[in-house]
């Protein structure tokens, strides 16, 4: 009795461990608001409605200052143990396959944007967490100080899970680095404890996405119609599948119609085994594995699209 205790002990404290030595994949990006006020957009007619987006491939090529920001909390993070994603290389790579000129079309043209720039980045990246990076330069007389803020978002769900904000001490330095390590330096270990706080809790209780599964027009069936030998609605067995397969079968069914179900707060396991070693669970995936229970259980044909890395949609009727 007291040896298999001795083991479920010593099998604790290596799972705990092991989650607390997996640490979140970062990028640093510049902030829309950074973007927008150092003219770096892309604009385009979205019918009849103008929007601006950050244009970051811009950015990189002209700001030095955005490089030497960058690589500073690059630098600032690594230091604390955290692996980093290097911005920069994963727009070169996107544009090395053309898809950054995808972005420059417009509905005015009768092209559209499918997917925002900082889909393109995330979807290739496979980032945990963006660190969107803002900031400003005071002078005050001949001395300078660097007011900043860094945001971690969930690249996943896009909620806020860490904030640094603060201004830097004057000083009559003014280059860019030292102001900034002058600025962030004393918020670093909050920072990074908050991001590893919210990577464990992602490791435990699973990622945060969202699935919508809608029908085509002309599907006969719809969401409302019976299936499988208990003659149940297909929403209600969409939820058990979701029950069953979802970490602790957390997740909230928002809107549910004869046309339309929306799931929210989806908690997805960081991980899956494939040929014995974890490979990481992204969102497609998940939504993959329902796509393929709908049609070797019922017959049902459909056709899985994404958005970013944190929503996927499933059409029902055919592909």
């Amino acid at each position: 009795m007291k040896k298999n205790f001795v083991l479920l002990v010593l099998l604790a404290i290596t799972n705990t461990i092991f989650a607390q030595a997996k640490k979140p994949t970062l990028m640093v990006l510049p902030s829309d608001n950074w973007c927008i006020k150092n003219g770096y957009t892309l604009e385009f007619e979205n019918q009849g409605i103008k929007e601006v987006l950050p244009d970051y491939k811009r950015a990189f090529q002209e700001s030095t200052e955005l490089l030497l920001a960058i690589s500073k909390i690059n630098g600032l993070m690594a230091e604390k143990g955290f692996p980093l994603k290097n911005a920069e290389s994963v727009l070169k790579s996107i544009n090395s396959t053309s898809a950054i000129d995808n972005l420059r079309s417009s509905k005015s043209t009768g092209e559209a944007i499918a997917e925002s720039p900082i889909d393109q980045i995330l979807n290739q990246a496979k980032a945990d967490i963006i660190l969107q990076l803002t900031w400003t330069i005071n002078s005050v007389g001949p001395k300078k100080s660097l007011t900043f803020n860094l945001q971690g978002l969930d690249a996943y769900s896009n909620k806020q899970v860490a904030t640094a904000a603060g201004t830097g001490s004057p000083t009559f330095s003014s280059e860019i680095i030292v102001l900034l390590e002058e600025a962030v330096i004393s918020y670093m270990d909050p920072f990074t404890n908050s991001l590893q706080a919210h990577f464990d809790d992602l490791f435990e209780n699973g990622r945060e996405v969202s699935i919508r599964i809608k029908r085509w027009d002309d599907w006969e069936y719809d969401l409302e119609s019976y299936f499988g030998s208990d003659e149940e609605e297909l929403g209600i067995l969409i939820e058990d599948w979701f029950a069953d397969n979802t970490v602790s079968g957390r997740f909230s069914t928002t809107d549910a119609t004869e046309n339309m179900l929306v799931l929210e707060q989806v908690r997805i396991p960081l991980f899956y085994d494939r040929n014995g070693r974890q490979v990481a669970m992204d969102t497609r995936r998940f939504a993959r594995n329902l796509s393929r229970f709908l049609k070797k259980e019922f017959n049902i044909e459909n056709k899985l699209t994404t958005r970013g890395l944190g929503e996927a949609t499933l059409i029902l009727g055919s592909k």
